[in-house]
């Protein structure tokens, strides 16, 4: 793993993925098998007893077994064979017993999965923390005025806080399969040579229940050798989860352009700055969250791709697995604590806000004039008047509201109190704060489970 890696990674997740983790991990995994054994009488207590602590307090190199596991197709085979010589040099009798009855996909599969249980926790945590900041944002600003923008042109005045709680729907619900994926895919594997546990006479469920209970791991119902759903399902859903991120880094990074200026990362030194423009204030968050965002699909397809292994054990689908799901929770994981930072601190201009909806001279309560006509002239016809006016208010450089109350038509019997409602931002809401309020509530529910 290059450590250069780490500026698009989220480190503590990469701490819990790296090689010496994964190796630690397969370890583990034979100690425990060992003892589950030994347990249902297939192999000597002894025996056992020695296995577990070797493997225990053993350590690999990864960069020695690296070019033999090319050899042999699998980082297992020469892994259990250093591991077996360990072995054999507290007791040879036990070495006979390393690794019995399983087959090299037990203990990568395996070793992986010890290694995702906490990688799935961190993004967990850190989804956590950017959905906090987005729900502080929505109640904060929950009647703040902006302006929604589609096809990135103006439309409606929004309060900003609801387009918070947009951010916040998504991320709830991106979490909660996240979490589902993540606890169906963190399963055991242990199947043997064909996936029936056939070397153990009868005691393989024994040995699995026993093994599963040891490693507080989850028991499929049937070896996944070459069932890889759980994996395509974890990398979908954290692609999903990294490809929020991104959306909120994406909508944060255009208000955060000098022209629109509504909203700010946190300042800091030596943060976002330019090599050559040292006026310059870069959307870095925003950058490392898009960067995976916009990576993390090929990965996931990746996964996609590697569905239909052939029969009980497929060629060159489950071996890279590891490096795929490892650089997609890694990558998700940067995304998601950079966008937490962000949000964290996020500096929002709302007077900015409110000169962004003035600069329209009035054009984004188009609908409110519209709706207001429509009463009176039919839908078609109000349309058309107002289409009409905002024509004349760009063409004349004139505000809506001036062009409106000087129609003869439009303006006719038009109260100054009726004006100003038709243009106050706030008459635009419409079931904003209901959907604010649903927003964290689901929220606020997605963290109790």
């Amino acid at each position: 793993m290059s450590a250069l890696q780490h500026a698009f990674w989220d480190e503590a997740c990469a701490r819990e993925l790296s090689d010496e983790k994964l190796l630690a991990a397969m370890a583990r995994f034979e100690g425990a098998l060992a003892l589950a054994s030994a347990r249902a009488g297939v192999v000597p207590e002894s025996a056992a007893k020695t296995i577990a602590e070797v493997a225990g307090g053993a350590r690999f190199d990864a960069a020695a077994l690296a070019p033999a596991a090319r050899a042999a197709g699998s980082l297992a085979i020469p892994f259990v064979k250093q591991l077996t010589e360990k072995v054999a040099a507290v007791s040879p009798e036990a070495a006979r017993f390393v690794h019995f009855g399983a087959t090299s996909q037990d203990a990568i599969d395996t070793g992986a999965v010890l290694c995702f249980v906490p990688a799935a926790g961190r993004l967990q945590s850190l989804a956590r923390r950017l959905g906090d900041a987005a729900a502080a944002l929505a109640q904060r600003h929950a009647r703040t005025p902006t302006v929604a923008r589609t096809l990135l042109q103006p439309a409606v005045p929004v309060p900003f806080g609801w387009k918070a709680a947009v951010w916040l729907s998504m991320l709830a619900r991106a979490l909660a399969r996240f979490r589902a994926a993540a606890s169906e895919a963190c399963a055991l594997q242990f199947g043997g040579a064909g996936g029936t546990l056939s070397a153990y006479a009868g005691r393989g469920d024994a040995i699995a229940d026993a093994l599963a209970a040891s490693l507080q791991l989850a028991r499929a119902p049937v070896t996944w050798h070459s069932a890889r759903d759980g994996y395509a399902r974890l990398g979908a859903e954290t692609a999903i989860l990294a490809g929020t991120a991104g959306k909120i880094a994406r909508d944060v990074s255009l208000l955060m352009q000098p022209e629109v200026a509504e909203a700010a990362e946190p300042a800091a030194a030596g943060r976002g700055s330019s090599s050559a423009m040292p006026h310059k204030r870069n959307p870095v968050g925003c950058l490392a969250a898009l960067e995976a965002a916009q990576r993390v699909p090929g990965l996931a397809a990746t996964l996609l791709a590697q569905l239909a292994p052939e029969h009980e054990r497929g060629i060159g689908q489950w071996q890279s697995q590891w490096f795929t799901l490892r650089d997609l929770l890694c990558s998700a994981g940067g995304a998601l604590a950079a966008m937490a930072e962000v949000l964290q601190g996020l500096a929002v201009d709302t007077a900015a806000m409110r000169a962004n909806l003035e600069r329209s001279r009035g054009l984004v309560f188009s609908e409110n004039v519209a709706l207001h006509l429509s009463r009176t002239l039919g839908k078609q016809a109000a349309h058309a008047l107002t289409e009409k006016l905002c024509e004349t208010a760009v063409r004349e450089g004139k505000a809506l509201a001036d062009v409106l109350r000087a129609d003869a038509q439009a303006g006719k019997d038009m109260d100054a109190k009726t004006l100003a409602a038709l243009f106050d931002p706030q008459s635009c809401y419409g079931s904003a704060a209901a959907m604010i309020e649903r927003a964290l509530a689901e929220w606020s529910k997605s963290n109790q489970t």
